[in-house]
């Protein structure tokens, strides 16, 4: 994760020199906040990056000598089914229609937003792959 957050934090160098560049050159002020705002979530993922590596064991990819085959194993749990997600990305794009059609759109947008998000919290807790 170490090497990770080096790459944010140089990537977070380059955007802030692009940004100021940009910004005295073009004196356009949506594109200049637009990569402000970039340079700003590249130093929070280079934070959260670098934070957590400290407090973690030291992974394959923060070592030289590393093999591919040190990186092997499970990676983490991930649902094998969900309908959720479908729900949500449904809602999303409704949602977006919206802001381009008419806000009434949200009306219906919202509640198939909720439903995905309150199935995909609690998926868990019913049904046949109930662990609680």
């Amino acid at each position: 994760m170490k090497e990770q957050g080096k790459i944010f934090a140089g990537l977070a160098v380059f955007i802030l020199a692009v940004a100021i560049t940009y910004g005295v050159w073009s004196k356009e002020a949506a594109g200049t906040t637009a990569l402000f705002l970039a340079f700003g979530l590249c130093i929070f993922i280079a934070f959260y990056l670098g934070f957590t590596a400290r407090r973690v064991d030291t992974g394959a990819g923060d070592n030289p000598e590393a093999e591919v085959s040190d990186d092997a194993g499970e990676q983490g749990f991930f649902s094998p089914h969900s309908w959720q997600p479908l729900a949500l990305g449904i809602g999303g794009a409704l949602a977006f229609l919206g802001v381009i059609f008419g806000w009434w759109l949200l009306y219906w947008s919202l509640p198939i937003i909720l439903v995905g998000l309150w199935g995909w919290v609690f998926e868990y807790y019913r049904g046949e792959s109930q662990n609680q």
